[in-house]
């Protein structure tokens, strides 16, 4: 299968039923998608249209009811959970619209903080780069309280990027901000796959942040019903009107 090498992330004929019987719901009904690494793809969709539950089991965070899904070459699905908890930690990076920041400990300690439960070294040159990076190196000795919530949101994509994953997902990642602070957030995503070579899969309601991303995946009752590179937010607002 020459095409997966090259995915860091596949999926095939995915599918994930919730309840039984007549009062069972698929929330995703056949999805069969590629990622190629080193993109920004957004996925969008009127709500229940799948695009959490797609995010979430292609992150091994849920399994799908049918269907097969690759992670930089391992195919998820397959693993048992011990497995598949290792996978996550070790290759997997994740942004949620809640912060999810320690509370006791600094901006730094809470970056590191992935790599201090694995017991892997801190590699100090790409930690002094990923706080350049993100805006935070005069703030790295405050805890939470003491940042806003934009700074919030710079911390916890440097903790998403400090153990180089194959693929950062972000869920909703600027639900939670201004629009200054979204602005800025947003930037860093593209900036990390630009110019540090990450993979982001994002999921969002929002045509504007959907527009920073080099392709966009409409998803529609559970299935894909568009995949396209857009180029606006306008672009995108249309596109989901047609949902």
């Amino acid at each position: 299968m020459e095409a997966q090498a090259e995915m860091i992330v596949r999926c095939v004929d995915l599918r994930r039923r919730y309840g039984e019987g007549e009062a069972a719901v698929d929330a995703l009904a056949g999805v069969t998608l590629d990622f190629p690494r080193g993109e920004l793809t957004s996925i969008v969709g009127p709500s229940g249209s799948g695009k959490s539950t797609l995010m979430h089991v292609l992150a091994g965070l849920d399994r799908p009811t049918g269907g097969q899904v690759w992670v930089d070459g391992s195919e998820i699905t397959a693993l048992e959970d011990a497995e598949l908890t290792r996978l996550r930690r070790d290759k997997l990076g994740f942004i949620f619209q809640f912060f999810n920041l320690v509370p006791v400990l600094s901006a730094e300690e809470n970056v590191t903080l992935p790599l201090r439960i694995a017991g892997r070294d801190v590699d100090d040159g790409w930690l002094e780069t990923l706080l350049d990076t993100v805006g935070i190196a005069d703030r790295r000795t405050h805890r939470p309280a003491e940042l806003s919530g934009g700074q919030q949101q710079r911390v916890a994509i440097a903790r998403a990027l400090i153990s180089k994953p194959a693929v950062v997902f972000a869920d909703e990642p600027t639900g939670n901000l201004d629009s200054t602070s979204s602005t800025h957030v947003l930037e860093l995503l593209r900036r990390s796959v630009d110019e540090l070579g990450h993979t982001v899969i994002m999921v969002t309601h929002d045509p504007r942040v959907a527009a920073y991303a080099d392709r966009v995946v409409l998803l529609v009752d559970g299935g894909v019903s568009s995949d396209t590179s857009v180029a606006s937010a306008e672009q995108v607002h249309e596109l989901m009107q047609t949902a």
